[in-house]
């Protein structure tokens, strides 16, 4: 039974924590849009990437590595509070708490930085192949296209499905990953799984801001709005199913009109 100083100090921790995440989430926000006014969004940008500015392709992955974990610190890390907050509860008032949730946030953008070398080894391939055709600008449509349909189908899937299950019950997945042994890796085991299933839910989403643009904020927010719906509300399953006839929808108009 907690006592009433203990209920008290677990209301602080809860504020600090989500405080916490929400200025992170600020501050990525802000360098998003200071990126954007200032072009060096563009080094982040799939059709001037990697060649067209002339850098390693070392480089030109930390480069968008390192963007993309900015796009998820403002859009993603957000919808994960239930589950941090979840994790502070367990945690409690132990001395190593903040370390043990800064391994738990860790673990979760490791798992969004691993789609994003995998997303910049598949970009720098196709981009190879635009380069080589000299039917370039009809390439970046069908490209567009292919995405909206890609992540309209992916609306359907059971994968994602099985996913969100997994977000949208936060205490029933710490507890199953918090065994009470060797903590810390445990923290950070936590978060990168559930950064997994979040990019099981997500990526195909994600995937839609290299048809509207890396640095249009408008979209950024309105996909951050959606994914955080979708993961957090039980109501949000009943947006998938819509919002995937609109993506197909929007996809085959794209193929078709160009």
């Amino acid at each position: 039974m907690l006592t009433a100083t203990d209920k008290d100090t677990l209301v602080v921790h809860r504020m600090l924590l989500s405080g916490s995440i929400i200025t992170l989430a600020a501050a990525a926000w802000l360098v998003l849009w200071t990126m954007g006014a200032s072009g060096h969004g563009s080094m982040h940008h799939h059709h001037q990437h990697g060649a067209s500015i002339g850098v390693t392709p070392m480089f030109s992955m930390l480069v968008f590595v390192s963007s993309s974990t900015v796009m998820t610190v403002a859009m993603m890390l957000p919808t994960s509070l239930p589950v941090l907050t979840t994790c502070g509860v367990i945690a409690g008032s132990r001395d190593d708490r903040t370390l043990l949730l800064t391994l738990v946030v860790a673990g979760y953008l490791v798992a969004w930085g691993l789609l994003g070398t995998v997303v910049h080894a598949v970009q720098l391939g196709i981009q190879q192949l635009v380069i080589a055709s000299v039917r370039a600008q009809q390439h970046a449509w069908a490209g567009g296209g292919v995405i909206l349909l890609l992540a309209g189908a992916y609306q359907f899937a059971p994968l994602k499905y099985q996913c969100l299950e997994k977000c949208r019950s936060p205490l029933s997945f710490v507890i199953e990953h918090w065994q009470g042994r060797n903590d810390r890796q445990q923290a950070f085991r936590l978060g990168f799984d559930h950064g997994l299933f979040c990019v099981g839910c997500c990526w195909a989403l994600m995937l839609l801001m290299f048809v509207v643009g890396m640095t249009n904020l408008r979209w950024m927010l309105v996909l951050a709005v959606v994914m955080a719906v979708e993961k957090n509300t039980r109501w949000g399953r009943m947006l998938s199913a819509p919002l995937g006839v609109v993506l197909l929808s929007w996809g085959g108009a794209t193929l078709v009109w160009h």
